[in-house]
């Protein structure tokens, strides 16, 4: 079931480099969250005919919904001016998530703020997970402490080396894929960020005969599958993201 809900800011705080924590409370739409499903927020201080703007969920309880967003346009310059107390409106949950069960060992991989939907999965699941998360430099790594604090063990690449593993976050996946394959112990992958990194790894669940679970960023304008803006090829023709994902299964996709 999908909510209407006028929600409450509860915090919203500055983490650096144009990258921001928003705390909801919102209590419907948190309840009926999983992992991998979107909101769209209806920026309060935007015209009343502008359109919402979608956001992947970092986190959700009972009540509250935070989400994990940068900078990067009017929609979200408007909405870093949103203070502690006032109300905004929400629709959510929209799309479809990840799968709630894995087969051996959750591998996560996320780049930059695609990590958003990683963390709350990684919450959620049950069994043993690492995050594997790529960035260009250490500002693009995000939230690191958060899934510690989580207990889930972290990999890092960035591409000039500031941190972790220098070059793309696929070298050391790769790494622990030889190392499960020569235990032959089974692994699923999931995965949220650039096309790029989308694309990497739909060919190595593919190449593993692994599940890959990937969740396709596109622009998700109306959120309700009506407006066909954020349409994605898939074994069964052009597929809209709001409302066939955002999460599809590596085998569906075509790049």
């Amino acid at each position: 079931m999908v909510f209407d809900e006028t929600a409450t800011i509860l915090e919203h705080v500055d983490i650096g480099a144009g990258y921001r924590y928003l705390v909801v409370k919102s209590p419907k739409i948190a309840q009926a969250l999983v992992p991998g499903q979107f909101v769209h927020v209806q920026v309060p201080s935007l015209e009343k005919s502008a359109l919402r703007r979608p956001f992947s969920v970092f986190d959700a309880d009972n009540e509250k919904i935070t989400i994990l967003y940068k900078t990067v346009g009017r929609g979200t310059a408007a909405l870093n001016q949103a203070k502690k107390g006032e109300e905004l409106k929400i629709l959510g949950p929209l799309g479809h998530g990840f799968p709630a069960e894995v087969e051996g060992t959750a591998l996560l991989v996320g780049g930059g703020f695609g990590v958003a939907p990683l963390h709350f999965l990684a919450k959620r699941l049950r069994g043993k997970k690492i995050l594997f998360v790529g960035g260009r430099t250490a500002d693009d790594l995000l939230a690191l402490d958060k899934f510690y604090e989580a207990g889930v063990p972290i990999k890092v690449a960035t591409n000039d080396g500031s941190v972790g593993f220098k070059g793309f976050v696929t070298g050391p996946l790769d790494e622990t894929i030889s190392e499960l394959k020569a235990k032959g112990e089974k692994f699923e992958l999931f995965t949220c960020g650039p096309d790029g990194l989308l694309k990497a790894i739909t060919e190595r669940a593919i190449l593993n005969d692994a599940k890959g679970w990937i969740s396709c960023d596109r622009h998700m304008i109306c959120g309700v599958g009506a407006c066909y803006a954020c349409i994605q090829k898939t074994v069964r023709g052009n597929s809209r993201c709001c409302i066939e994902g955002p999460i599809f299964e590596a085998r569906d996709l075509i790049w």
